[in-house]
């Protein structure tokens, strides 16, 4: 599975000294959850074999390491993130677990967009603040 690698490298649930602290961007209703979610150094909930919220994580950690323009509804990803050559060879599958992971974030994404515009436009402003992303095309099959 294309994520698998994310329990190994964990890099997205750090922060390297000297890059600050990483806002972890929530929803109206995470917010009511967990109140506020920085990183400083490393995510509170990383445990040694990845994330231990599992499908209770933030929106925003779901979708890393792609990140969405809701102005433009393109899609950029963190170039620093080791898996962006397979991520992108398997977008042109539409069975591969990228374009799921693709699918998946448009569903959500979308009905974010109609109740929680604001989440959206956080998300972004601290992603392009944070990360240096690369644009990723939509595949035809999952426009």
């Amino acid at each position: 599975m294309l994520f698998d690698h994310c329990a190994e490298c964990q890099s997205c649930c750090h922060v390297e000294a000297g890059y600050g602290t990483l806002e972890i961007t929530l929803t109206q209703k995470e917010s009511k959850r967990f109140r506020h979610l920085c990183i400083e150094d490393q995510c509170e909930y990383l445990g040694a074999k990845g994330c231990t919220l599992g499908d209770q994580k933030p929106l925003s950690c779901k979708l890393y390491p792609l990140s969405f323009d809701p102005d433009t509804k393109k899609y950029s990803f963190d170039s620093d993130c080791p898996l962006l050559p397979e991520y992108k060879r398997q977008l042109k599958d539409p069975q591969s677990d990228a374009s799921q992971h693709m699918r998946e974030m448009n569903k959500l994404l979308l009905d974010r967009s109609l109740v929680d515009e604001p989440f959206l436009r956080r998300n972004r402003e601290i992603d392009v603040d944070f990360f240096d992303l690369v644009p990723v095309p939509k595949p035809r099959h999952l426009k």
